[in-house]
């Protein structure tokens, strides 16, 4: 075997890896730069949705994993408040993917708390509603709605909101 076709083996196994690699360990936990790759693989147990998912806030205080269906197939981390009625999510009003796949695609997704994934549908949270909303999710958080999560952020106030709820 010469160098050329050897050195075109490696190349691509290197590639090979490195796109397994992303697809076991993704999305990574965090706000900026490469934290911000979504994963394809959410994982979990299929679980039947709970009647009230406020109890979870407090075995589960972090992000959890959101995957939305369709294309593209991702998984992200959102943070996010249970509710009796469902879950409250929210990002940034930076034009985030994820929220613009449900404007035009519809709200069907999973989400993954724990080890248990409910399947879910999201909607989008305007007026009144969705400062309720934010001010509950800011709360979980342990900050106000006029408060940025990090330095250079939009206050709370002006987030995106979106409910989840069973399908």
């Amino acid at each position: 075997m010469n160098k050329r076709k050897l050195a075109g083996i490696l190349i691509a196994m290197v590639l090979l890896a490195g796109v397994l690699g992303w697809l076991f360990t993704a999305p990574y936990l965090g706000n900026t730069g490469l934290a911000r790759t979504p994963g394809v693989i959410i994982g979990g147990t299929p679980t039947p949705p709970l009647e009230d998912f406020s109890p979870l806030n407090e075995r589960f205080p972090g992000p959890i994993r959101m995957k939305q269906a369709g294309f593209p197939p991702f998984v992200t981390y959102v943070s996010w408040v249970g509710t009796p009625d469902g879950v409250i999510t929210a990002t940034h009003p930076d034009g985030a993917l994820w929220a613009q796949h449900v404007r035009d695609y519809g709200g069907d997704g999973w989400l993954r708390i724990g080890e248990a994934t409910y399947a879910m549908e999201a909607i989008e949270i305007f007026g009144d509603e969705r400062i309720t909303m934010m001010e509950q999710w800011a709360a979980m958080a342990g900050i106000t709605i006029d408060d940025s999560i990090y330095e250079g952020a939009e206050p709370l106030r002006n987030w995106e909101v979106f409910f989840w709820k069973a399908r």
